[in-house]
């Protein structure tokens, strides 16, 4: 060997080695995007811009949130499952894409547990019954007797079929015998302008949006859709509670990647995340949204969604709820 190619040796040797991964190009190397498919200054988009800070952070990348409302959520998902899968791009995901997966609403734009893979869980929550002030009901069964003098009379909105303010209504009809009708809004904001209107009478809305309205004397709360009391309305009975027994709507919000999103980025994210939603400021400030902080690892998060469509698809299906 000459001693050129010995010399060339050597200082190869001397140089440190990087991890297989990152010997192509560090992650994250540009800027992060977290598409949600709701509107800018739901509760989602609330949590998602909570995230993206804690995220921008700890990554040293900038995080953007990137709304694509619209089209029973279609618009973002799609736009989520078509993004480049090298871990720059994320999605919100709610228990609302486990109904839509089982009714088959989008299902030729995406397949949710097959263009997706699952990274971290942010936080559980759930929703809440309101009305109209003008409506003659102060309770969940004043409000059933009510729909049942006037079959078909009384109209509830939602961000649209499909989703769970859609199912949350449907469940409720079911086990009530209620003759309510549903009004489909492209937008959460639209729904909620016509039920502070009066055009609709009434909604099940997610905690954070409809608490507000509630304070402001713009609508009355009657019940909460969890298994237990919210700490948003802790003096709200459930609605189970208040005379529909069996009645429990638990909603998951997560993060979820392109299929194909590196491993090490998805586990990077995992811890990431799981660190950042149990952080007292961001925990305390969900709670107040009346959220749960929710950690678990993408292969929990996966079992969760798929057992969300399970049983989704069980009461679906016994139901008989269907999507106009």
């Amino acid at each position: 060997m000459t001693p050129d190619r010995r010399r060339l040796l050597g200082l190869l040797a001397s140089l440190p080695l990087l991890p297989a991964p990152l010997r192509a190009q560090a992650w994250p190397s540009r800027a992060l995007r977290i598409i949600t498919p709701f509107a800018a200054g739901g509760a989602t988009d609330i949590y998602a811009r909570g995230l993206a800070q804690g995220l921008q952070a700890a990554l040293g990348q900038a995080v953007v949130v990137d709304n694509r409302p619209g089209g029973n959520f279609a618009i973002g998902t799609e736009a989520a499952a078509k993004a480049e899968p090298d871990g720059h791009s994320l999605f919100t995901v709610t228990s609302s894409h486990a109904v839509l997966e089982v009714l088959g609403v989008n299902r030729d734009k995406y397949q949710l547990m097959r263009d997706f893979t699952p990274v971290a869980a942010l936080n559980t929550t759930t929703c809440v019954l309101v009305v109209h002030p003008s409506v003659p009901a102060n309770s969940v069964r004043e409000l059933v007797a009510l729909a049942k003098a006037k079959p078909g009379q009384l109209n509830y909105s939602s961000t649209g079929s499909g989703g769970m303010l859609h199912l949350a209504g449907e469940l409720f009809k079911s086990l009530s015998g209620a003759d309510i009708t549903h009004v489909p809004y492209k937008t959460g904001g639209t729904a909620r302008v016509d039920l502070m209107s009066g055009r609709v009478q009434l909604m099940f809305d997610t905690l954070t949006d409809a608490a507000a309205n509630v304070r402001a004397g713009k609508l009355r709360a009657l019940a909460t859709c969890g298994a237990k009391r919210s700490p948003l309305f802790p003096d709200l009975p459930t609605i189970a509670e208040a005379g529909v027994p069996g009645y429990e709507l638990p909603v998951l919000i997560g993060i979820m990647a392109p299929t194909g999103t590196p491993r090490a980025a998805v586990e990077r994210l995992n811890r990431e995340i799981g660190r950042l939603v149990m952080q007292p400021e961001l925990r305390d400030a969900w709670l107040k949204m009346g959220a749960e902080s929710t950690v678990m690892t993408p292969e929990e998060l996966g079992r969760a969604l798929a057992a969300d469509i399970d049983k989704w698809g069980r009461l679906i299906k016994s139901a008989k709820i269907v999507v106009e």
